[in-house]
């Protein structure tokens, strides 16, 4: 799996028994600077792979791009910082569409995120609530619930990467129609495999993402909720839970919200008119 997952030795140590010297897989961690037309933009630590998927959807949930065509030409090149010659391929400058605006000073992430952190770089919770350009309280989409509850089986069968090293998260996008599943993308960082997703929906002209759903293998925090509206992703699932600000960023959205998506069971925290059981709709009984 070339630079997803790396070997180093550790001791396996058994209550009972002879500790034992033996080789493990890790899954990797490395910056990945992300620049515009050769200007700094924002450091993230991810895992290796699918680099221009993850800066331009890292781009769109940022606002400075809205489809896959204002992003035209991604190269890695010299290593990080000024007077980087070596290429790591940790440094990916990317090129705008003429007339996209590239972002501006005040706008950069000048310190960088961590594998765990979307929205570390921003000064403030409303600096990251981005103006989308799609509405997905309109998207008519109805999702039955059987079929929903078979999303993590088949997501969890397409996790290589975690077979591994059980060290990454996992994003997976869903024809909320077809029950189809389009592409699975894994990282350290749970944002990063979400950014991961959207960027490849956009190179491959799929922005807004009318009609489809969003799964996570793990919890969905407020950057999760606020990617999503920005690609125009009308649900999100995952198998864990969600925060109180991705519940309340989904309700003013108009999306559906998932969580504890396990076996028969899930909870719908949000956008519950979307989910049918058999043919009728969920209907809310409040006790």
């Amino acid at each position: 799996m070339g630079r997803i997952t790396t070997r180093r030795p550790v001791t396996r140590i058994t209550l009972g028994e002879q500790p034992r010297r033996r080789p493990d897989a890790l899954a990797v961690e490395e910056p990945l600077e992300i620049r515009v037309a050769g200007v700094p933009f924002s450091v993230t630590m991810r895992t290796p792979g699918h680099d221009v998927e993850l800066a331009t959807g890292f781009l769109l949930s940022e606002g400075i791009a809205a489809k896959g065509a204002d992003v035209v030409g991604a190269i890695h090149c010299g290593g990080p910082g000024e007077g980087g010659t070596e290429n790591t391929y940790n440094v990916l400058d990317v090129t705008l569409a003429a007339g996209v605006a590239p972002p501006t000073p005040d706008t950069a992430r000048h310190v960088y995120m961590t594998s765990s952190c979307g929205v570390c770089g921003k000064a403030s919770i409303d600096a990251v609530r981005g103006e989308s350009a799609y509405d997905v309280s309109t998207d008519p989409l109805e999702i039955d619930a059987g079929m929903l509850a078979a999303f993590p089986d088949v997501l969890r069968a397409h996790q290589d990467a975690f077979d591994k090293t059980g060290g990454l998260h996992a994003a997976a996008l869903f024809d909320g129609v077809t029950g189809d599943l389009l592409v699975v993308r894994e990282d350290v960082g749970r944002h990063n495999a979400v950014d991961k997703v959207i960027g490849w929906a956009a190179m491959n002209d799929r922005i807004p993402l009318v009609g489809h759903v969003l799964l996570v293998s793990g919890r969905v925090a407020f950057e999760i909720a606020q990617k999503a509206a920005m690609a125009g992703i009308p649900a999100i699932a995952a198998v864990s839970a969600p925060s109180s600000l991705a519940v309340e960023l989904a309700t003013e959205a108009g999306m559906t919200l998932v969580g504890f998506l396990r076996g028969p069971r899930m909870n719908v925290y949000a956008g519950e008119h979307r989910i049918r059981i058999g043919s009728p709709t969920i209907q809310q009984h409040v006790t």
